[in-house]
């Protein structure tokens, strides 16, 4: 007797890796090269991709500084004095939950349990703060970041909106 085994679905797959599966309403990618002016780019397009969701006016401005701070950090730090493409992809997971990623193919980040302790920074001559990641974690729900040295870094954060309403004055 011959058994055959059938492909996983995509569910399935997430499933087995521990991760619940995706329920994916829309999605955008877009790439920009890491010139500081594309920092307000991407702020503003991140801004009316998650309006569909139909968030309050404080949940807009929590992701718009957000994505500011990785997107920054792209540009500040990964390509430092150099030029590169940041990946930025956007996911409406439901009607209320947005994941944001925000790639690089940097120099990566060597520690970055350090990296995310607020104040801390590698700026030498002292024009960064080092609070990127602290804003990032205040102002979303989750923060993932994943790096490697000479490969880059990946930030992916997660906001799950409240009632997405703006209410009005009684």
């Amino acid at each position: 007797m011959t058994t055959t085994k059938k492909p996983m679905t995509e569910t399935a797959e997430k499933r087995k890796s521990g991760r619940p599966p995706e329920n994916l309403k829309n999605e955008l990618r877009l790439e920009l090269p890491s010139n500081s002016i594309n920092e307000g780019i991407a702020r503003s397009i991140v801004s009316v991709f998650v309006s569909q969701l139909d968030p309050t006016f404080e949940e807009l401005a929590d992701i718009k500084c957000a994505v500011s701070e990785a997107v920054t950090n792209c540009i500040v730090h990964a390509y430092r004095d150099t030029h590169g493409t940041i990946y930025i992809t956007l996911k409406i997971l439901d009607e209320k939950t947005v994941r944001i990623e925000i790639r690089d193919r940097g120099c990566g980040i060597e520690d970055i349990k350090t990296a995310m302790q607020p104040l801390y920074t590698t700026d030498s001559e002292g024009e960064r703060s080092g609070m990127g990641f602290t804003v990032m974690e205040s102002f979303m729900d989750r923060l993932f970041v994943v790096s490697s040295l000479g490969r880059g870094t990946k930030i992916t954060m997660v906001k799950t909106l409240g009632d997405g309403r703006i209410r009005g004055i009684k």
